[in-house]
């Protein structure tokens, strides 16, 4: 058994990598799991607006399986970002700026979903893997997708 290999485990095998490249590839998935906060929000909103006419901070909450506080915390968020407005007492609404956001993640869920299903994942596991992948697919690996689901 060599160094690199633990008894019983799964080897680590040689990346030729730069260290460079590496870190590049860690950033990519830091900055992507900043950002699912928002996506994962201004999406959800959008679907609330369009199936119930309105998102209100307790349907929210209930479908993140969060707190309210917590959508108190994270709408004042993307307020500052602009992607929502909130008048007092009143529903929360898409801006043009998340409005767009939710159409690009809207996208990018589809096309994850389409290809899981298309690798035979059952649709339940496709919907429920595609809330992680839709975070971290590049665009390269999204139009990868999509070229293979149009080739059927």
């Amino acid at each position: 058994m060599t160094k690199l290999q633990s008894q019983g485990r799964e080897p680590f095998e040689a990346v030729d990598r730069a260290p460079e490249a590496q870190a590049d590839g860690f950033a990519t998935v830091r900055q992507a799991h900043q950002s699912e906060m928002a996506e994962d929000y201004v999406e959800l909103i959008a679907e609330l607006i369009e199936t119930r006419g309105e998102a209100r901070p307790v349907e929210i909450a209930e479908r993140l399986g969060v707190k309210p506080p917590t959508v108190t915390k994270n709408i004042s968020r993307l307020k500052a970002a602009g992607l929502v407005r909130r008048e007092p007492y009143r529903a929360i609404f898409l801006t043009d700026a998340g409005q767009d956001l939710a159409e690009i993640c809207r996208r990018r869920h589809r096309v994850v979903v389409a290809f899981l299903l298309s690798l035979g994942i059952d649709e339940e596991t496709a919907e429920r893997d595609a809330e992680g992948i839709e975070h971290h697919v590049s665009g390269t690996t999204l139009e990868a997708f999509e070229r293979r689901l149009n080739q059927k």
